[in-house]
């Protein structure tokens, strides 16, 4: 799951992630890992929140809420993922293809050194971008295969879709290609 947003209740003793399970299920008492940006320890759900006040579980494609302990509430973020241990890692550098808008909705061209921020589910995280040997610069409403270096590590797997903002605008989508780190 995607945390997209976090509380804190209870005066501090349960902290509430909120997203969409991606999939698999999760159920009250199971442990996740907490993946991303500096990462987490494995926390214990101690409840679910679905659509009735207390789930107990949720699956595939239902946005729901986990329950975790007041001793993560600084640990966990939005951007960050959790999942059962080991099943995904967080990635700071990856190959991929991107696409540039067309010049009329935005697209700009993108230098071999530039930085953008990559949209990652809910993350967002600055990287530099690395253009492919011998090409300068990428031109809007086209392609290329390159190399993206993040600030912070993601959690990221291979073929995952994103997007990308560069001076402040969207400027394009891409898919991992390969996890290089």
């Amino acid at each position: 799951m995607a945390v997209e947003d976090v509380f804190v209740r209870n005066q501090g003793r349960t902290v509430l992630a909120c997203g969409r399970i991606e999939r698999g299920r999760v159920r009250t008492a199971d442990e996740v890992e907490i993946v991303g940006f500096a990462g987490g320890p494995v926390i214990r759900i101690t409840g679910v929140d679905g659509c009735r006040p207390e789930a107990g579980e949720a699956r595939a494609g239902m946005h729901a809420g986990l329950l975790l302990p007041g001793t993560v509430a600084g640990a966990i973020k939005r951007g960050q993922v959790l999942a059962a241990p080991g099943s995904i890692g967080a990635h700071a550098v990856f190959a991929a293809d991107i696409a540039l808008l067309p010049e009329h909705q935005g697209g700009a061209e993108v230098l071999s050194g530039d930085h953008l921020h990559f949209h990652v589910r809910a993350g967002v995280v600055k990287g530099l971008v690395t253009l492919p040997d011998g090409m300068e610069v990428l031109r809007p409403s086209h392609m290329a295969a390159v190399t993206v270096g993040l600030e912070r590590p993601l959690a990221l797997e291979s073929g995952w879709a994103f997007a990308f903002r560069h001076h402040g605008r969207a400027a394009g989508s891409g898919t991992v290609t390969r996890l290089l780190s």
